[in-house]
């Protein structure tokens, strides 16, 4: 069994908030591959189903971002799910928008939603860093992650959580780096990520 955590705020308030992109990511793969319909445990809301073969359960703490790792925890005690089968879907202030970077273990950038897991689960799960850039200006970073999405920026967000909705079955399958550049290319055909600089000649 793998476990899916999407990290985010519960409540209409924050419903839009760049912080919550990680709910808005579970709401795409729970739509795009049937799973059971949402139940209150753990702490969270969850749902269960299969992609590509393998149990996947799906998990939005419920708990507030800061004790993330209260409900991650608990559901992972209660199915003995290893450490490695976790995987975190999380805003990352320091990718530009529409970015994606998947990477086990390293530190937490800040944020406190992975410091609360790593604080009760350990540190080696998967992380996958959805990227929501940087305030612009004097903004602080902690009141861009709390406000919510531009009108602009709904569609690259949508964009984005369909493709990894539709590419998913490669985080199951442990192709984390093809799913990368899956992702990536979807957002690149749109028009929402712009084309790598070409390599120097010679």
């Amino acid at each position: 069994m793998l476990l899916f955590a999407g990290l985010g705020n519960p409540g209409p308030r924050y419903a839009a908030n760049r912080h919550n992109i990680g709910f808005l990511v579970l709401d795409a793969i729970h739509r795009r591959h049937r799973f059971a319909p949402w139940r209150r445990r753990f702490q969270g809301e969850t749902a269960e189903s299969q992609i590509a073969g393998e149990r996947i359960l799906l998990l939005k703490p419920m708990t507030f971002m800061n004790e993330s790792g209260r409900a991650v925890a608990e559901a992972q005690k209660f199915f003995k799910i290893e450490l490695g089968h976790i995987v975190v879907f999380h805003d990352e202030i320091d990718l530009a928008a529409a970015k994606v970077r998947v990477k086990t273990g390293g530190g937490n950038a800040g944020h406190n939603g992975l410091r609360s897991i790593s604080a009760h689960c350990g540190n080696e799960y998967m992380r996958v860093r959805l990227g929501v850039g940087r305030p612009e200006g004097a903004k602080k970073a902690h009141s861009h992650v709390l406000g919510d999405f531009a009108k602009d920026e709904f569609p690259w967000v949508e964009a984005l959580c369909e493709a990894i909705a539709e590419e998913i079955e490669l985080i199951v399958q442990g192709r984390p780096e093809k799913f990368q550049n899956r992702i990536h290319l979807a957002l690149r055909a749109k028009g929402f990520l712009q084309e790598p600089p070409a390599a120097p000649a010679g």
